[in-house]
């Protein structure tokens, strides 16, 4: 068992820190006032909250740890703490979407899994920062500051959960949930060093989130290691369909695969990615079939048709949302450059180019499960580049320039307008000590399958214990 300084407790798994709760080895009491003394080290150099809940998480720490005494624990996750992206609603806890729009919206109700994750007795520590109104993958906020990445805080933290992520890196909380529309849980999660799963479309309930765009959104969690991921997962998800098999924490390391198939896309994916980030991957596919991975081409012939149609559908539900809400234009003042933009754009999306664009979709998801059927998992790069500099507008991969915001979406956004699970994964560090990752694609409910191979890459890698420095 570790000795109880706040240091060595930030850096628990999840696991480990609920175990030794339920142990009485360690109390909720203890981990709070760890993660507050991560706070107070880290935000004013990672801007990650704009939310703190400080009294109200001791509060909630005391009875978590009178019932874990009474041995009346309701989960895993009881008397853990954990954090929300700030476009999930809090009932009485201001709810921004890290815009100045809502600066000052207190919500009345919880979103759905806020309400699950109270449930499970998990303690809010507090409400990260984000892109505003999620739009967008590199979480420079023009209105509460930009999120800086623990690694390198001269560099980006990616978007648009990019305060949920920075904060898992900085040891602040165990867990955080965010939203992913174009990558932004799997983005923030690589660029900072750590695992984020986007679910299947739907599995995890989006009500009581402030959307982006209705027909591309998820939630899911971001956590340190893959083990967190799954105890997050069971504790947020809805109903799995008949036949699917729901992950299992109790079950995921003995259920570890020993011969699988991972596809490798034939298109796309591999196309222009960074020297550095193609030599890290290259090395996770090799581990894969050392540990029992046989990798086969597979063809996905439409994806590079996806690019425009999947943009008209974000601006397109975008912009009719913030326009239904009478954000927009009326307040037209109060949006951010690039985000006001990106509204003015998804006016001039027509009719017919929104609704064809599901056709490609249908094709899209097609070639998907026909290269699914043959496989257990996709793997890709998560990520063509390691975060780039704050301010960054364009970055040159394979001798092309591309905007920074297009480098980060474009090997996500796929997962996303398919509506497949996905999780990254660290797979290693630039000589710049930047993370880079892999992608894993798996088929749709397929969860279990896919943290179970994550895991099975995971585990023993050097650069788990390797942790930001605060200089």
């Amino acid at each position: 068992m570790p000795s109880n300084s706040e240091s060595e407790l930030s850096y628990l798994s999840l696991a480990e820190a609920a175990r030794l709760v339920q142990r009485k080895k360690v109390s909720p009491v203890e981990l709070v006032e760890a993660a507050l003394g991560q706070i107070e080290r880290w935000n004013p150099a990672i801007n990650a909250f704009l939310t703190v809940l400080t009294e109200r998480a001791r509060r909630e720490a005391r009875l978590a740890e009178r019932a874990i005494r009474r041995g009346r624990p309701k989960s895993l996750l009881h008397g853990i703490p954990v954090s929300l992206k700030d476009n999930f609603w809090t009932r009485g806890v201001r709810t921004t979407a890290g815009s100045k729009i809502l600066a000052n919206f207190v919500p009345h109700r919880d979103s759905k899994v806020a309400a699950r994750l109270a449930q499970a007795g998990a303690i809010l520590l507090g409400k990260t920062n984000m892109h505003e109104f999620a739009y967008g993958a590199t979480s420079e906020n023009a209105h509460y500051g930009a999120v800086r990445n623990p690694w390198s805080r001269d560099r980006i933290a990616g978007g648009s959960s990019g305060g949920s992520a920075a904060a898992i890196a900085a040891g602040i909380g165990f867990a955080s949930m965010g939203s992913d529309t174009g990558g932004s849980i799997r983005i923030p999660a690589v660029l900072c060093g750590v695992v984020g799963l986007k679910p299947t479309y739907g599995l995890v309930s989006v009500e009581g989130v402030v959307p982006l765009a209705k027909t591309l959104d998820h939630a899911g969690p971001i956590a340190r290691c893959v083990a967190d991921i799954c105890i997050m997962l069971e504790s947020v998800a809805g109903k799995y369909p008949k036949g699917a098999t729901p992950p299992d924490y109790s079950r995921l390391r003995k259920d570890r695969p020993r011969r699988f198939r991972l596809g490798r896309p034939r298109h796309y994916f591999f196309d222009r990615v960074d020297d550095e980030v193609r030599r890290a991957v290259d090395a996770a596919i090799k581990c894969l079939e050392s540990l029992g991975a046989q990798i086969v081409e597979v063809p996905l012939p439409h994806l590079f048709d996806a690019i425009e149609p999947s943009t008209n559908i974000a601006l397109a539900e975008a912009t009719a949302y913030h326009e239904s809400e009478g954000y927009f234009p009326a307040r037209s003042g109060d949006y951010s450059e690039g985000v006001l933009r990106r509204l003015e754009l998804g006016r001039e999306v027509r009719a017919a180019d929104y609704l064809r664009a599901f056709d490609v979709k249908r094709q899209v998801t097609h070639d998907f499960e026909a290269a699914l059927a043959k496989v257990d998992a996709i793997i890709t790069p998560a990520l063509p580049i390691a975060a780039p500099l704050l301010g960054t507008k364009e970055v040159t991969i394979a001798d092309m320039m591309e905007p920074v915001r297009a480098a980060l979406i474009r090997l996500n956004r796929p997962a996303n307008f398919t509506g497949h699970p996905a999780i990254s994964i660290p797979c290693g560090f630039t000589r710049d000590d930047l993370p880079v990752g892999i992608q894993l694609i798996g088929h749709r409910w397929g969860e279990a399958r896919l943290l179970q191979i994550a895991l099975a890459y995971e585990d023993g890698k050097e650069w788990r214990e390797r942790r930001p420095k605060l200089t």
